[in-house]
């Protein structure tokens, strides 16, 4: 149920991106302590995007979950960070990250919910 979307206006080779994908999956698991079988990782590389008026290397993230307390999303964003920091050069306060604590009875999966 964690879903993870990574927007980022840097190209991204197919093989980084494979990377990156798992590497951004186990830290959301890590973090959430979530079965891997339920975290999604989107990543969309090579965006159209500008922040504080300028098209230097950036990243947007959306992170939702059942449950993500506070706590979580601050130990998420500082590990997410430092992942993008590193595999792309990014530098944190050219990051944004946006986190929602979604009710189960909103999510959901295999023809029903998490209610």
């Amino acid at each position: 149920m964690p879903y993870l979307q990574v927007n980022t206006n840097q190209s991204i080779t197919h093989e980084l991106s494979q990377q990156l994908l798992q590497e951004l999956s186990a830290v959301v698991v890590k973090t959430t302590g979530k079965p891997e079988r339920y975290v999604m990782v989107q990543l969309n590389g090579g965006q159209t995007m500008c922040f504080a008026g300028s098209t230097a290397p950036l990243a947007y993230l959306e992170c939702k979950s059942i449950g993500l307390s506070p706590m979580q999303a601050k130990t998420l964003s500082a590990a997410l960070s430092e992942v993008l920091m590193t595999q792309l050069g990014l530098n944190a306060d050219r990051i944004y990250i946006e986190f929602s604590n979604c009710p189960g009875e909103y999510w959901g999966w295999n023809k029903s919910t998490f209610a």
